[in-house]
């Protein structure tokens, strides 16, 4: 189905929008329009700009192409799509979340959480912002997966608490994972040993003290959904490539966050790692979507 097939590239769309984003403050770019929104330097187009106002700007550009491909999303869902299809419900939400996110981002720059800024405000700001990201990726990747003619969600009873502690302990993964990979760039280390020493000092910086929940969280949490992974495999058959996909790249990215730890969290690898969680949080999403029997 063409619409099935659109909506599967606005996700995609939207996941290099989010790297584009974490480029954004890995770079410390962040303040590279200034405090102006949604203007640049109080420009609609920057002249003579720094390399940092261009990744700003762009990471703009690219965020206003995405409301035209959302709100083309809703139309062409409701124009194709017959009344009630939960994929209508999916785009509908898409766009909602898809409005939140602008908002967050121009809160972002407006209450200067950018750039050098480590303050336990931007920390709200950014588990806020990390939050509503990972709702409008799961609300994309759901309106996909209903055009594509899978079943809407109709778990009940211990499945379904199941599935949402999952996803919650994902999201809670998510937040803290944001703010170690904050810390990385607010507070670079020269080697895995200071940077260690730093995060256990009581001195430290409120976001380098949290720094450390990560790895240990996300470890935990890592097993915990491999586990969900294998149980709704050995239940249902055709669940089994989807719950294959989720258990590897759970073992992916833990493989990952490994890496990224002990290469002090280059830029590229910290790309890498969040391409990672992503795809994990949509393929558990979709997981945790689908219906017991099928």
């Amino acid at each position: 189905m063409r619409f099935a097939r659109y909506a599967w590239g606005v996700l995609v769309y939207n996941l290099a929008v989010v790297l584009w984003g974490a480029y954004v403050r890995a770079t410390g770019s962040g303040a590279g329009c200034g405090n102006h929104w949604p203007l640049c330097n109080g420009q609609v187009t920057p002249h003579a700009p720094s390399l940092q106002t261009v990744i700003e700007f762009t990471h703009r550009a690219s965020s206003g192409v995405d409301l035209l491909l959302v709100g083309a999303l809703v139309y062409w869902a409701f124009r194709t799509l017959p009344s009630g299809h939960s994929a209508r419900r999916g785009a509908v939400l898409s766009a909602v979340f898809l409005a939140t996110e602008a908002l967050l981002g121009a809160s972002l720059v407006l209450l200067h959480h950018v750039a050098a800024n480590a303050s336990v405000s931007r920390v709200y700001s950014l588990s806020l912002h990390l939050t509503n990201t990972l709702a409008l990726l799961a609300c994309l990747a759901l309106t996909a997966w209903w055009a594509d003619g899978h079943a809407p969600v109709r778990l009940r009873g211990k499945p379904l608490a199941t599935a949402v502690a999952s996803l919650l302990s994902v999201v809670a993964v998510g937040i803290t994972g944001a703010i170690a990979a904050l810390g990385d760039t607010l507070f670079p280390a020269s080697s895995l040993a200071a940077g260690l020493a730093r995060d256990f000092d009581p001195a430290s910086n409120a976001i380098l003290r949290l720094r450390g929940l990560h790895p240990a969280l996300a470890a935990f949490v890592g097993v915990c959904v491999l586990l969900y992974a294998i149980s709704r495999a050995a239940r249902n058959r055709g669940l089994r490539k989807l719950a294959n996909g989720v258990a590897l790249l759970a073992a992916a990215q833990m493989g990952a966050g490994v890496l990224n730890l002990g290469l002090l969290a280059p830029v590229g690898m910290q790309l890498a790692h969040l391409l990672l969680a992503d795809l994990l949080w949509i393929a558990l999403v979709l997981l945790c979507a689908s219906p017991e029997g099928g």
